[in-house]
């Protein structure tokens, strides 16, 4: 074999001699047979302790289970305080409050917007009843309403436009056969 070179680093990668070498080391030889001793001691007493920390925290639940039911304390009571308490700290919380002042101002300006719409809407009705065109519909609505009127055999006396509207309302209401209409209007031509 070559000389090796002798430091911290070696150069040369681990030879199948030296893996046999290493996997030999047995690495519980740093531990003392008296170190061993006090281990296994020191377990044993761990498990003495977790068994009887078992025993006490089982004793403990029964008499916590006993106590509950003295007191009345079922499971679903328990629930719905839960979620009470639930809910009452999600309420309290910094986020519900935030989010809740924001969906609060968020409603106010949507109530703002559609009154102020509403409004507008109401404003553009009566400018556009009064503007000429309108007026001039109207006429020509009522002065036809007045001529089948007439013609019909209604008293043809006119009217507002309301009047108009709730007269021709009626009169659709009342069913008249279209056999008469046609019959009273050859009639009257």
């Amino acid at each position: 074999m070559e000389p090796r070179h002798q430091g911290l680093l070696e150069q040369e990668p681990l030879q199948e001699v030296d893996e046999d070498v290493v996997s030999e080391v047995d690495l519980n030889n740093t531990i003392t047979e008296e170190e061993k001793e006090e281990m296994h001691n020191e377990l044993t007493k761990l498990e003495e302790e977790i068994a009887t920390l078992r025993q006490v925290l089982a004793s403990k639940e029964k008499r916590h289970s006993e106590l509950k039911q003295r007191l009345g304390i079922t499971p679903l009571s328990e629930l719905r305080h839960n979620l009470s308490r639930g809910w009452y700290d999600m309420q309290t919380s910094t986020a519900y409050k935030k989010t809740s002042e924001s969906l609060s101002t968020a409603g106010q300006k949507t109530s703002a917007a559609f009154s102020n719409l509403g409004t507008a809407i109401t404003r553009k009705f009566g400018d556009m009843r009064n503007s000429p065109s309108f007026k001039s519909f109207e006429e020509r609505v009522e002065s036809t309403v007045s001529n089948i009127k007439s013609k019909v055999g209604g008293t043809g006396s006119g009217g507002s436009f309301e009047e108009v509207l709730s007269s021709a309302a009626q009169a659709s209401a009342q069913d008249i056969p279209t056999n008469n209409l046609t019959e009273n209007t050859e009639r009257t031509c």
